[in-house]
């Protein structure tokens, strides 16, 4: 399997040269914690857009590859898939093979967690069913990621995206953090959907300071892997039982640390307690 982590969290620059540099960082950071591949957020884009070769460089010269780039989207569709497409369009000119995707939140102040919305849904059905295709033939593979505070969030949604979208078109990227705030056991979500998973983000979960907190501050209990008690050996027992030989991603969106320790930490997990 590759594993990878995912940089986003290195760019705090709003001014493009600023955060080329905050990018470029993460690459070499990465690369000497021994992560060959990274993932970044789809907003990378607007800074080489107009030179895409310019992150192709910079990757050679990093000796990383970025295999995915990660998109969100709302509820309007055709701003959806316009997005999407010139997202997946740039991956594809710098040699990435995941798109990432999820919707991007309510867009209210209402509670992040709420019964499924069949209208919601549809929507979301139909942005990943256009994007996933239109990805194929750009050899791109689309990966939907279920997302606390979304409205593909619970097991019933996840079902329900499965069972409407193509599994032509459209994988899914397992979030092992965001299943267990689910309530569900991501090594369980893993055979279940088989085949379909493409992609998997890899962090751990306190699960103590979860029982404490509420609403959007469950997120804040995520940690780096080894310091809460998502069960990884099952995880990658479940990858091996569907023949999963894909990406590994790292992702911690709040790091206690800085970004490279813990990067590190997990890195030091991965090797020493899964072997890999």
């Amino acid at each position: 399997m590759q594993i990878a982590y995912t940089g986003w969290t290195w760019i705090s620059a709003r001014e493009p040269e600023a955060a080329k540099k905050q990018l470029e960082a993460s690459f070499k950071e990465c690369k000497y914690l021994g992560y060959d591949y990274v993932e970044n957020f789809a907003f990378i884009r607007d800074y080489y857009a107009e030179n895409p070769d310019e992150l192709v460089k910079l990757q050679k010269r990093c000796g990383v590859k970025l295999v995915c780039l990660y998109g969100h989207f709302g509820f309007d569709e055709a701003a959806a898939i316009e997005t999407g497409k010139k997202q997946i369009e740039f991956l594809a000119a710098v040699g990435g093979k995941f798109y990432n995707c999820q919707n991007s939140g309510f867009g209210d102040d209402g509670p992040p967690e709420r019964p499924p919305n069949p209208a919601m849904l549809d929507a979301m059905c139909r942005v990943a069913d256009t994007l996933g295709a239109y990805a194929k033939g750009l050899g791109v593979t689309l990966c939907f990621h279920p997302h606390f505070g979304t409205c593909v969030y619970a097991q019933e949604e996840i079902d329900y995206l499965a069972a409407h979208t193509s599994p032509e078109n459209v994988a899914f990227c397992i979030d092992t953090a965001h299943s267990t705030l689910a309530g569900i056991d991501p090594a369980a979500l893993i055979k279940k959907l088989g085949g379909r998973v493409r992609y998997i983000h890899l962090k751990d979960v306190d699960t103590y300071a979860l029982s404490l907190a509420e609403g959007s501050e469950k997120m804040a209990s995520f940690r780096a892997l080894g310091l809460g008690t998502v069960n990884f050996p099952a995880v990658r027992a479940a990858l091996n039982e569907i023949g999963y030989d894909g990406v590994l991603c790292v992702e911690l969106d709040c790091p206690a640390l800085s970004n490279y320790n813990s990067a590190e930490i997990s890195r030091h997990y991965i090797k020493n307690a899964l072997g890999m």
